[in-house]
C-alpha cells in the first residue's frame, strides 16, 4: 500500500475536516446553496458532508485512491456554485453595509474561486488523471 502525496494528504485532511463540519453545523452551510436548491438545503449540506468524508477516506488508502480522486474532483467541482453563491451574497452584503470588514470578506470569497481548480487538479493526480 502507497502513502499519498501531501498535497493529497492535505486535500483528504480539508476534507475530513469540511465533512465533519457539514454533519455537525450544517447551519454554516445551508445559506450558501444556489437559490434553486434552498428547498433541499440541509439535506444537500449534510449529502456533501457525507461525500467528503468518504472522499478524504478514500484518498487516503491506495486501492481506492483513483476512484476518490475521481470523486473529489467531481464534488469540488459540484460544489463551485455554491461558493460563486456565497461571493454572491458577500457582495449584496457589502453593497448594503458598506464597511471595511464587509469588503474584505467579499474579497476573500473572490478570492477562493480560483483556488477551487488546484484542488481539482490534485484530485485529478490522486486519480493518476494528472
Amino acid at each position: 500500500m502507497t502513502r499519498p502525496d501531501l498535497p493529497t494528504t492535505l486535500l483528504a485532511s480539508a476534507f475530513a475536516a469540511s465533512g465533519v463540519i457539514h454533519l455537525v453545523r450544517p447551519q454554516v452551510f445551508q445559506p450558501i446553496v444556489p437559490s434553486p436548491l434552498r428547498d433541499h438545503d440541509r439535506a444537500l449540506v449534510h449529502a456533501s458532508g457525507v461525500a467528503e468524508i468518504a472522499c478524504a477516506a478514500g484518498l487516503l488508502i491506495s486501492p481506492t485512491r483513483p476512484a476518490a480522486g475521481l470523486a473529489s474532483a467531481a464534488l469540488l467541482v459540484a460544489v463551485f456554485p455554491a461558493n460563486v453563491q456565497m461571493s454572491i451574497d458577500h457582495a449584496r452584503r457589502a453593497r448594503r453595509g458598506q464597511t471595511p470588514q464587509a469588503w474584505s470578506s467579499f474579497a476573500g470569497t473572490l478570492a477562493r474561486l480560483p483556488l477551487q481548480w488546484p484542488l481539482v487538479r490534485i484530485a485529478l493526480r490522486a486519480a493518476g488523471r494528472g
